[in-house]
């Protein structure tokens, strides 16, 4: 329930906003005086403040700088008087939200703490967001607040403690070298080198040579040269879309990965390395071995440690949070200045299906901000890509589940965790909601974090 607090020094008029308000599932807490207001603003967290322009022993925009002093992002409608615009307009400039001119009509007065209200929440959601990212020290620590993104890092926290060889696999964009080179940061080789290597973007032919090297003559224009391999000695080597490895480069990885040695082309001297090695596919690769084009002992050998990273549309309490986060970096690299997404743009992210995943994420909010002449990212700039859009249709299922997983997250972030005015919001019974909220593993307490404490209000 929405705190708000109403100074007007007539009592008749206290208690008119008073019982508009209540009436419409608001606590209000109302007085007549400007200390008092100070000391309650010092003692409760309001969501909102009604400030009348003309109060005893001071005026509201003085009154309006104190609470500002206490709660910088509380949004204040001023009450002045008929035909005081002078007023209003040196009360917008102090920073007041907004204003009304006395006498006000009740549906104005209760559309403008609508409007105060949601700029608050997304200004709570944006300093959120903020404060954890200023704790990051870059793109690799990006991970996310999904239980299921906890659940990978728990994994990769344990296996960076090993030398185990580790499969990533998961769709294209979900991130699999970023988790591989955390795993090299966690690990006791982070001061060694981190060698990644894409297998279907080279050539069969030129594959081997990029992985062992090679001395001169060893091939038509072959120089002397190091292999990946070798040069990530006491370091880490990915090597993404493994599945994409021709059938003869596979056992010549394979012997690689038993032997700890190999020769490089043209040459007659064995190299002994001490590589870790992390591989990743978009493939499930068991499949692939069934279709005989991926070698069953190579797969065992690659998979003592699978991770596997979720789709973005499976861990959406991550999307804000990441968007937020590439706001930020291009506004940096664009230098531009930006304030967030509007409350319209952040229901746009959530609700989509992300196929192409946080890669896609990425793209689309580098675009808006591109492309922004405002201050905001609104709705009309949130585009996902033509690619994207071409992936095709879900299965009716699944795409009802991930709708009613979506309706829940929003309607339990707007209610701040109150089960109760959920309930209300979604025309169900308080106990079907919980059963809804249980199945698709939603914890109300989740969503209460930065909205104060309440423990202290009668309402």
């Amino acid at each position: 329930m929405n705190k708000i607090l109403v100074v007007d020094d007539d009592q008749n008029i206290l208690n008119v906003i008073n019982l508009r308000l209540e009436a419409n599932n608001y606590c209000v807490a109302t007085t007549l005086q400007a200390e008092a207001a100070v000391k309650m603003a010092k003692n409760k967290n309001f969501d909102l403040a009604v400030v009348d322009f003309k109060l005893v022993g001071k005026n509201g925009i003085e009154l309006m700088g104190e609470l500002h002093q206490i709660d910088p992002e509380l949004p204040i409608i001023i009450l002045t008087a008929y035909g005081t615009i002078a007023d209003a307009v040196q009360a917008m400039k102090k920073g007041a939200y907004s204003y009304l001119e006395k006498p006000f009509n009740d549906q104005e007065l209760l559309l403008q703490i609508k409007k105060g209200l949601e700029k608050r929440e997304l200004s709570n959601e944006v300093k959120r967001l903020r404060d954890i990212i200023k704790g990051m020290n870059g793109l690799e620590n990006i991970v996310g607040e999904s239980k299921k993104m906890k659940e990978v890092m728990g994994q990769v926290i344990q296996a960076a403690k090993t030398d185990s060889n580790i499969y990533i696999y998961g769709e294209s964009g979900t991130g699999k070298e970023l988790i591989a080179k955390k795993l090299h940061v966690a690990s006791s080789r982070k001061n060694f080198p981190f060698l990644a290597i894409n297998c279907a973007a080279i050539p069969e032919t030129l594959l081997e040579s990029e992985l062992f090297g090679s001395e001169a003559g060893a091939f038509t224009g072959a120089t002397r040269r190091k292999g990946v391999f070798a040069l990530a000695h006491k370091g880490t080597l990915f090597l993404d879309e493994i599945s994409e490895m021709p059938l003869t480069m596979q056992a010549k990885l394979l012997r690689v990965l038993e032997a700890k040695e190999f020769r490089p082309l043209g040459s007659e001297k064995i190299v002994k390395i001490d590589t870790r090695i992390i591989v990743a596919s978009n493939k499930n690769l068991e499949e692939v071995v069934k279709k005989g084009t991926f070698r069953e002992d190579l797969f065992y050998r690659i998979h003592v440690i699978p991770i596997k990273l979720p789709p973005l549309r499976e861990k959406k309490e991550d999307i804000l949070l990441l968007a937020e986060f590439f706001m930020q970096k291009y506004t940096d690299k664009m230098k531009k200045n930006m304030n967030g997404f509007s409350a319209s743009a952040s229901q746009k992210l959530m609700l989509y299906h992300w196929p192409g995943n946080v890669r896609e994420l990425e793209n689309t909010i580098e675009r808006a901000v591109a492309m922004s002449v405002k201050d905001v990212i609104t709705e009309d700039m949130i585009l996902p890509t033509r690619e994207s859009e071409n992936k095709g249709l879900q299965p009716l299922k699944s795409a009802k589940a991930d709708f009613e997983k979506d309706y829940l997250v929003q309607l339990i972030r707007l209610t701040h965790g109150n089960v109760t005015q959920a309930a209300k919001l979604a025309g169900k019974y308080r106990a079907d909601l919980y059963e809804l909220l249980k199945k698709h593993d939603l914890k109300p307490i989740d969503f209460k974090a930065g909205r104060g404490n309440a423990d202290h209000l009668k309402c």
